[in-house]
């Protein structure tokens, strides 16, 4: 059994053993070197600036998220400072204003409250004379009646709310229920 060994594959231009050629060779593998070494260098500080404004878009999107969290509801609350005004308003005047006015004034307030929510995406659920949706109504009770078809809700004891597509309170409402 024999193990033969290949020498490794000689270079394409053979190393010259005269002084003048060595040295040139020698200055030309330097200059290769210091080329490879500034192109290493240059990719080193180009990976450095990226991962720097990696970190800072992050740092940013960290920065705009919380911002966006803490102030999501700065348009819902301007929207309200209308309805504090009109109630304000509505308890300053109750002391000399007759029980028709207040309720004139209270209903112009609820008035401006539900266009503030309807602004913000918010929509009330008042199911009334509608069919019972579970999705919608919770049922708090049901009433045996002729009147109206079986699962129609027939009270609203209190209506229920929508944002932007997502339940937030389902309306409690009182079912119909055919007679026994």
């Amino acid at each position: 059994m024999s193990i033969e060994y290949e020498s490794p594959s000689a270079p394409e231009e053979p190393l010259s053993t005269e002084p003048a050629s060595m040295a040139e060779q020698i200055e030309q593998l330097r200059t290769e070197l210091a080329d490879a070494q500034a192109q290493a260098e240059e990719s080193n500080n180009n990976m450095l600036r990226a991962v720097a404004e990696a970190d800072n878009a992050r740092k940013r999107a960290v920065r705009d998220v919380e911002s966006a969290r803490r102030f999501a509801v700065e348009g819902f609350a301007a929207d309200l400072l209308d309805v504090i005004d009109s109630l304000e308003l509505g308890i300053a005047a109750g002391e000399n204003a007759a029980g028709t006015q207040l309720i004139e004034g209270m209903e112009a307030t609820l008035r401006l409250l539900v266009k503030a929510f309807e602004k913000s995406g918010l929509t009330v659920v008042d199911p009334a004379g509608d069919q019972f949706d579970p999705e919608l109504h919770e049922a708090m009770t049901v009433q045996e009646t002729t009147e109206q078809p079986e699962g129609t809700v027939l009270e609203v004891f209190q209506k229920g709310y929508v944002l932007n597509g997502r339940l937030l309170r389902p309306a409690r409402v009182v079912i119909a229920k055919a007679p026994a």
